[in-house]
């Protein structure tokens, strides 16, 4: 995946912005990072109101495992389910759902700023 067939796979959503990111890309939808593509694989922002849906899909979420850690460290990222690149309907319900839950991010940093803020 480039950052061209990206921009064309997410057409039906609306304009992204495709930008290197680490290893692979970020997909953005007005400054909101909805996305990402790591290793090639395609991963869409999710919480936890989100994420029920993204695994009810048999979607999996994004992990790996620390050098020395025994545990898995999970990332807010899931893989867009396969059937979503064949249809437009479904990419923009999965994306839409990523939108939701990179917003409610924001809200919340933005909460604890302001309570930071106040601190001091």
């Amino acid at each position: 995946m480039d950052a061209e067939s990206l921009t064309e796979l997410f057409r039906p959503f609306g304009p992204v912005v495709v930008r290197r990111l680490f290893s692979g890309f970020g997909i953005y939808h007005r400054d909101f990072v909805i996305a990402v593509v790591i290793r090639g694989d395609l991963m869409f922002k999710a919480d936890e109101k989100s994420a029920p849906a993204f695994a009810a899909a048999g979607s999996r979420q994004w992990s790996y495992q620390r050098e020395n850690s025994k545990k898995p460290t999970f990332m807010p990222f899931w893989h867009l389910p396969p059937s979503a690149f064949d249809d437009e309907d479904e990419l923009v319900k999965w994306a839409k759902l990523a939108l939701g839950a990179a917003r409610r991010r924001e809200a919340v940093k933005t909460v604890k700023a302001r309570k930071k803020a106040k601190k001091k």
